[in-house]
């Protein structure tokens, strides 16, 4: 009877895991597709990333039910207990991403009234493209239980840190120089802030992979640039 339980509890834990991972492809394409939308100034695909946020915040609501139901009818304990309640972390992390993609994509629909600013939405994509490599490595990550994958996304959040203080800097000089610029430089500085706060959130993967599988968080202070500009998104 226990190894019936076991086994169907991997069954349950499995198919709640394949909607992480399946929540966790759309937000990818959620990051990159808001940044090409800024880039091209395409105003279908910004609504398309607008619309599409709805799938994610449904995924988000299956994994918490599923994963409440399996702690539920199977009280795992210990190891199996972590695992259930990291794809709810996840997927809260993940949601989150996929709002900051979608208010990317509404600013980008604003811009689009605006004269465009050189070579920074160029700047944002690339950014956007370091964070999405972070979240896809968070999760290969939690698939493959690799802890050194993990460790290595945590690091790279400075790299992402150090885009965005230099892109903020960068839009301080533009609005400067031209106070024509400042309605889309504060558009684009809070496009560059839901970037860097992806990446926050692709390194919450990342500890949480650590969790489950050390059974510790990371005991030292997360790796941020010294000049990261705090503001609200």
């Amino acid at each position: 009877m226990s190894d019936h339980i076991l086994s169907a509890f991997d069954r349950d834990l499995e198919a709640v895991q394949a909607l992480v991972v399946k929540m966790g492809g759309i937000v990818e394409e959620q990051i990159l597709n808001s940044a090409k939308a800024l880039e091209t100034r395409d105003a279908e695909l910004a609504k398309a990333v607008r619309l599409r946020d709805r799938a994610v915040d449904e995924l988000e609501e299956k994994i918490n039910e599923e994963a409440a139901r399996l702690i539920a009818l199977r009280a795992p304990a210990a190891r199996d207990l972590r695992v259930a309640l990291s794809v709810i972390k996840i997927s809260a992390s993940l949601e989150r991403v996929g709002d900051y993609a979608k208010n990317i994509a509404k600013r980008s629909k604003v811009l689009l009234d605006t004269p465009p600013i050189s070579g920074t939405p160029a700047a944002i994509r690339r950014m956007a493209q370091a964070t999405e490599s972070m979240l896809k490595d968070a999760l290969d990550s939690y698939i493959q239980r690799d802890v050194e994958l993990a460790r290595d996304v945590r690091q790279r959040d400075l790299e992402v840190d150090q885009m965005y203080n230099a892109l903020f800097r960068e839009f301080l000089t533009y609005m400067l120089e031209d106070p024509r610029n400042i309605t889309p430089c504060m558009h684009l500085h809070f496009i560059a802030k839901n970037i860097e706060r992806m990446g926050d959130h692709a390194t919450s993967i990342a500890e949480q992979v650590i969790y489950l599988v050390t059974g510790e968080l990371p005991d030292d202070s997360r790796p941020k640039s010294s000049s990261v500009i705090e503001t609200e998104a």
